[in-house]
C-alpha cells in the first residue's frame, strides 16, 4: 500500500514540477528577449526625439554615445534649430575678450552654484587664429551664435560650442567711409546680428555714415553672402549721437535704444528682419528726461533698459513686447557702482555684472538680486589661473576688453547648412543619374 501512495504522489508531482521548469524557461526566454531589445524597440524614434528636444545641451553630448541613431539625430541642423526653443533649461555664457586676442568664458549657471563655481572660468579659443597680434572684438549673439569683430575689415560668425565659424567681409563699407582705418563698433551708427525665420537666414544690419555724410544702412546675408542695400528704409538721418550703436535681437527684429536727452526722442528703434523695415516704441515715463543715460539688455525673453543711481542700479523691463503699459520698475543695490544687468536666474533673480571691476586687477565680480532689490548672492573670480592670462606682462586694464552674454545652443552657422543642401544636391543628382543609367539599360534590353 505504502508503495502504490509513493507511485501515485510521484506520478502527481509530475506535471507540477514541469509546469514550473516551463514557467522558469519561459521566464528566461522573457529576460533574453528583454535584454537584445534595444530601446529603439521599446519607444517609438519620434517619442524619443521628443524627448531629447527637452534634455539639456550639456547632456546631449553625452546621449551622442548612446547608439548611432541618437548621434545623426541629435547631430541634425533641424534637432539643433528646434532645441533652441523646446530645451527645458538654456545655458547663459558670458564671453570676454581681453587685449583683443585673449578669451574665456564664465557659466552664469554655474557661477551661484556650490559645486560648480570653481569650473565656472574657462579658457576659450578664439576662431581664425594667427601668429601675429589678432584684434577681436564681441559684437552681438543671436539664438546661440556670436558675431566678432576681426580686424581689419572682417565679421566672424561663431559657435562656441560646436567650435563652428565664418568669416564675413564688409570691405564695401569701408570704401566708401571718410576714415581710412574703419574700425567697429566706434565707426558704426548701429549694428545688430538676427535671424529671419521666413528665410532661414543670419543678417548682419549695420549702419554708417560715408564721406558725405550720407547714412547708409547695408544687411549682410550669411546664407547668401551677399550684402543688400537698405537706404530706402530710413526715412530720416538717424544721427551718430542718437542711438546706442549694440543691436539686441528679439522677436525677429533687432532693437537699439536712444541715448537722447530730449523728451520727444526717447525712443527704442526697431528693425524687423523679414518685413525690412523701421519702426519705434516709447520708453517709459520714468526714464524720459532723466539725466543718467539708459542703456538697453534682455532680460529672461524681454526687453529691459537700465541706468547707474549711485550705488543701485534702476532696471525697467517690458513684460508683454510692444506693450507700453507693461513697463515694470525694479532697482538693485549692493553689485557695486556699476552693475550690469546680464540676466535671469531661476526664472526671476536678476544677475548683474560689476563693469566698473571689469578687468582691472584680474577679477570679475557677480551678484544675484531678487526682484525686491534684496542682495542674494555675490561671488568674485580670478581669472589669472588661466593659461594665456599667467603671463606677467599681460595688462590689466579695460583697454581692448569686451564681453556678450550668450545662450548655448547646437545651431550651425549657415556655410555649414550651405554645405549640407549641396552634399544633399549632389546625393540626389548622383541617385538620379544612377536611375537614368537603369532605365536606358531597360529599354536596351527591352
Amino acid at each position: 500500500m505504502d508503495k502504490k501512495k509513493k507511485q501515485k504522489h510521484t506520478t502527481e508531482n509530475k506535471p507540477t514540477q514541469q509546469s514550473t521548469m516551463e514557467k522558469k524557461k519561459k521566464k528566461q526566454e522573457q529576460n533574453e528577449n528583454h535584454k537584445s531589445k534595444s530601446i529603439h524597440d521599446i519607444l517609438p524614434l519620434e517619442l524619443i526625439h521628443r524627448i531629447l528636444l527637452r534634455v539639456p545641451l550639456k547632456q546631449l553630448g553625452r546621449l551622442k554615445c548612446v547608439s548611432k541613431i541618437w548621434n545623426t539625430l541629435i547631430s541634425d541642423p533641424d534637432f539643433a534649430k528646434s532645441h533652441v526653443h523646446r530645451s527645458a533649461a538654456s545655458t547663459h555664457v558670458c564671453l570676454f575678450i581681453d587685449d583683443y586676442s585673449k578669451a574665456f568664458s564664465v557659466d552664469i549657471d554655474a557661477v551661484f552654484h556650490r559645486h560648480k563655481s570653481a569650473t565656472a572660468v574657462k579658457e576659450v579659443s578664439l576662431p581664425f587664429k594667427m601668429k601675429t597680434h589678432y584684434d577681436f572684438e564681441v559684437m552681438c549673439s543671436c539664438r546661440g551664435l556670436v558675431l566678432l569683430h576681426r580686424a581689419p575689415h572682417f565679421f566672424v560668425v561663431w559657435n562656441p560650442v560646436t567650435g563652428s565659424s565664418k568669416r564675413v567681409s564688409y570691405s564695401h563699407i569701408v570704401s566708401r567711409s571718410p576714415r581710412k582705418w574703419f574700425m567697429f563698433p566706434y565707426s558704426a551708427i548701429l549694428y545688430g546680428f538676427g535671424y529671419d525665420a521666413s528665410q532661414d537666414d543670419y543678417l548682419v544690419v549695420v549702419a554708417s555714415r560715408d564721406k558725405n555724410g550720407q547714412d547708409h544702412f547695408d544687411c549682410l546675408s550669411l546664407r547668401t553672402n551677399s550684402s543688400t542695400n537698405l537706404d530706402f528704409g530710413l526715412s530720416n538721418p538717424l544721427g551718430r549721437s542718437s542711438w546706442e550703436s549694440r543691436g539686441f535681437f528679439l522677436n525677429g527684429a533687432i532693437h537699439w535704444s536712444s541715448r537722447t536727452l530730449g523728451v520727444s526722442e526717447y525712443s527704442i528703434l526697431i528693425f524687423d528682419l523679414k518685413e525690412r523695415s523701421f519702426s519705434t516704441i516709447s520708453m517709459p515715463e520714468q526714464v524720459m528726461g532723466y539725466l543718467n543715460s539708459t542703456h538697453l539688455v534682455l532680460l529672461g525673453g524681454c526687453l529691459a533698459l537700465y541706468s547707474y543711481d549711485r550705488d543701485k542700479t534702476n532696471i525697467w523691463v517690458m513684460k508683454e513686447y510692444k506693450v507700453h503699459s507693461s513697463w515694470t520698475f525694479y532697482q538693485i543695490s549692493g553689485g557695486g557702482e556699476q552693475s550690469a544687468p546680464l540676466c535671469l536666474s531661476n526664472g526671476s533673480d536678476i544677475v548683474a555684472l560689476d563693469s566698473s571691476l571689469k578687468f582691472i586687477d584680474s577679477y570679475l565680480r557677480f551678484a544675484k538680486s531678487n526682484v525686491r532689490g534684496e542682495l542674494l548672492q555675490l561671488k568674485c573670480f580670478d581669472y589669472r589661473h588661466l593659461g594665456h592670462f599667467r603671463a606677467p606682462s599681460h595688462r590689466r586694464f579695460k583697454d581692448g576688453t569686451s564681453y556678450i552674454l550668450y545662450t548655448e545652443s547646437l545651431v550651425p552657422v549657415p556655410s555649414e547648412i550651405k554645405d549640407k543642401d549641396k552634399n544633399k544636391k549632389k546625393k540626389n543628382g548622383h541617385q538620379n543619374q544612377k536611375n537614368d543609367v537603369k532605365q536606358g539599360k531597360r529599354t536596351r534590353s527591352e
